[in-house]
């Protein structure tokens, strides 16, 4: 009996144990809401409240939590400093084959960010995306806190619903 229930014990201190390492990396799936129509016209990203809104028609018609680059705090500005850039871009292709739930490329590094890095000596990055999460998760699964390279990361629920109403040539406007 006192071996019963030490297995016991130790099988609810790994199952609190799992589940707290789990809170510590996933954040809670949000609620569905209804589904947006038509194209949007713009995407503002504000890197320091960590939020990103949906522009249709001068109306910000949707706002999602979203994850930075490992390193947020100011501008991209070479390869591997983990930040995620700041300026006007443009969504200049879309990837339903990437290594995360779907994801559309802005047009990073812009001239004047090649310029800057040339002047410095280094490689400016690139790859720079808005993506749902790495493919290795279950589907519900969001990681916490700014993990992604410099990219902008969402739910992959998120990410299919913005999917479907963002056209190559939409504007991105990250903010500090």
């Amino acid at each position: 009996m006192r071996r019963l229930a030490q297995i016991f014990a130790t099988l609810a201190l790994l199952a609190v144990t799992g589940l707290g390492l789990a809170a510590l990396y996933l954040r809670p799936t949000p609620m569905p809401l209804p589904p947006l129509t038509g194209q949007i016209e713009r995407i503002v990203v504000e890197k320091a409240a960590r939020r990103m809104a949906l522009i249709q028609n001068g109306t910000v018609i949707r706002e999602y939590s979203i994850a930075l680059g490992f390193a947020p705090q100011g501008d991209k500005s070479r390869q591997g400093d983990g930040r995620t850039p700041e300026g006007v871009f443009r969504i200049d292709r879309r990837n339903d084959r990437s290594a995360y739930h779907l994801s559309l490329g802005l047009d990073y590094p812009r001239p004047q960010d090649r310029a800057r890095a040339a002047a410095g000596g280094f490689d400016p990055g690139g790859d720079i995306m808005i993506h749902g999460q790495p493919n290795a998760l279950p589907d519900t699964a969001v990681l916490k806190g700014d993990w992604t390279a410099g990219c902008i990361a969402i739910s992959n629920a998120e990410m299919r619903e913005i999917w479907a109403v963002t056209a190559t040539g939409t504007e991105v406007d990250i903010r500090p």
